[in-house]
């Protein structure tokens, strides 16, 4: 029990709000604060070229000698794939389990981070004692092993953020939930519980994984053969599945992807994968068995398996292709975003000549609680106050309805925004004000140098192309020396469109030859002519607006 009174209580949400992945939350008690998670998202459709996206950190930054700890709750990179980034700021402990620290090293060599982390392994039955504040954990089912949930204690009730979560009953021992113990946390008293929204729009319970287990085994037996096994690299849960089939059915495996070959042997090395040493086989040797002996579990290069897939199926993928009777079972749901890319991906692996299966069958569940798991986490933590989180705002929505159907009321809801500071204040909940939010875009080497200026720019160069003008003057008299020269990339063909291109040269070249005549001109009001004038004529004769780059030079 916490001995010190707290007199102040603050929970900000920097990520996981409105939002699949990112999640990031800042609990403030007193003058310390403490982070649980700190998660990246991948990009969504409009953001060319960018790699990953992770919260803003601003709010940490400027207060990072207050910072004084960081929590993990599992291994997935929505909660772990922006800690280098964390750490490149604040230097405090960061408490995970045994296999969440392990692939949290993994992502931060991965990222190069070259700062020191002072990791401190933690299990369910921790507890910590902190300046202001006791900290403990509870297990969770999850689709990785090794998932917690956090508590903070403070005096005035507990702080619980459950994690991703589920209540599968058929769990094996290693992913069983701590029922009892969420049941004793709650009897303790729950100041506030902040839980995972993802299926919450989705009625009944979430399909159990032994039911998983056996379609994956029936898939197996009927494939005449090879079978390509897609998954996310971190579902480990996914991955023993489809090690335990291939062993029922007398088949090897060939791990190929990058990431999934990291976190299969991360996880073998630990105990969290149980294989037979002879069931796995290197790549190079798939051709001394027959197919109906060998299985293939891929995945792609940042950990999701559609992209791998498509370019196994146009025969390019330096490793392995389709090849006629392949059977090709994807056992993950696509990111938010990619399913008409998944589903054109399965097309082309018809057209190889496989046969896919994906969808019809159970060979993928959601590894996140639907409402009557959420109502069973609410009615086990009791909570006075109740915040969902981890989800769309409509998931968010459905989350506040499902709080209702157990009893709570408007008053001890909040939905806040990203950024948002919610309070406890004297028995009441409320948001209080706002810190600095919102999305920081990693591409390359590059953190938050992107926005959405370059993003505009991008976009309009991915419509209509671009048209860089060259012009070269003499310094002296400001006459023509060569040029214009108009240079086309992704807006015509220039070898058939010869007219357009002698036309538009010839009205920059009345342009240039207007201004100079004057004696006297501005360089800027020069290139913006050129570029209203040229844009005018194109649009009449092509109806597309091609990004104009005026390049005037003096010789």
């Amino acid at each position: 029990m916490v001995k010190k009174k707290n007199t102040s209580i603050k929970l900000i949400t920097l990520g996981g709000i409105g939002e699949i992945g990112k999640n990031m939350y800042l609990v403030e008690v007193d003058k310390d604060i403490f982070i649980i998670d700190a998660g990246l998202m991948f990009p969504e459709e409009e953001m060319l070229g960018i790699d990953m996206v992770i919260p803003d950190i601003t709010y940490v930054r400027e207060n990072k000698e207050r910072v004084k700890a960081i929590f993990l709750t599992h291994g997935h990179e929505d909660h772990i794939g922006a800690l280098s980034y964390v750490l490149a700021q604040v230097d405090v402990p960061v408490y995970g389990t045994k296999l969440t620290l392990a692939l949290a090293n993994a992502k931060l060599r991965e990222q190069e981070f070259t700062g020191t982390a002072n990791f401190i392994e933690v299990d369910s039955d921790t507890t910590l004692e902190l300046d202001t504040v006791q900290a403990s954990f509870f297990r969770t089912n999850h689709s990785i092993p090794d998932s917690v949930g956090v508590c903070i204690h403070t005096s005035e009730g507990i702080i619980v953020y459950t994690g991703d979560f589920k209540f599968d009953q058929g769990a094996t021992k290693l992913y069983k939930a701590e029922v009892g113990k969420m049941a004793a946390i709650g009897d303790q008293g729950v100041l506030c519980l902040l839980s995972d929204s993802t299926e919450a729009e989705v009625p009944g319970y979430t399909t159990s994984e032994t039911k998983v287990e056996q379609e994956m085994s029936n898939a197996f037996y009927n494939a005449p053969g090879r079978i390509i096994a897609a998954c996310f690299a971190s579902d480990i849960n996914r991955i023993q599945h489809i090690f335990n089939a291939a062993s029922e059915n007398g088949r090897k495996v060939t791990v190929v992807g990058k990431s999934l070959e990291q976190i299969y042997h991360i996880a073998l090395d630990l105990g969290y994968l149980e294989v037979d040493e002879d069931l796995i086989i290197p790549v190079s040797e798939i051709k001394n068995y027959q197919d109906r002996e060998i299985v293939v579990l891929m995945t792609g290069s940042q950990g999701e398996p559609i992209e791998a897939l498509q370019k196994m199926a146009k025969q390019s993928h330096k490793l392995l292709n389709i090849q006629q009777g392949d059977t090709v079972l994807i056992a993950a749901s696509p990111l938010k975003g990619s399913e008409v890319f998944l589903f054109k991906t399965i097309d082309m692996l018809f057209r190889a000549g496989a046969n896919v299966i994906s969808g019809k069958r159970a060979l993928h569940v959601s590894s996140h609680g639907s409402q009557e798991e959420l109502k069973f986490m609410i009615n086990l933590m009791k909570p006075k106050f109740f915040i969902p989180v981890h989800g769309e705002y409509k998931m968010l929505k459905a989350h506040r309805k499902v709080a209702l159907e157990c009893g709570l009321t408007d008053q001890q809801i909040v939905i806040p925004d990203r950024g948002d500071v919610v309070e406890w204040k004297e028995g009441s909940i409320g948001i209080t004000g706002k810190v600095p939010s919102g999305n920081v875009l990693i591409d390359g080497i590059g953190v938050g140098d992107v926005g959405n200026i370059v993003l505009r720019d991008r976009k309009l160069l991915s419509q209509d192309g671009i048209l860089i003008v060259v012009v070269t003057l003499t310094k002296q008299e400001k006459k023509i020396a060569a040029g214009p020269e108009i240079i086309s990339r992704g807006f015509v063909y220039v070898r058939e469109s010869e007219k357009l291109m002698d036309d538009s040269t010839k009205l920059v070249r009345d342009i240039v030859e207007r201004n100079t005549a004057k004696g006297t001109f501005e360089w800027a009001s020069l290139k913006q002519e050129i570029r209203d004038d040229l844009n005018r004529s194109l649009y009449e004769k092509t109806k597309r607006r091609p990004m104009i780059l005026p390049i005037i030079m003096e010789v």
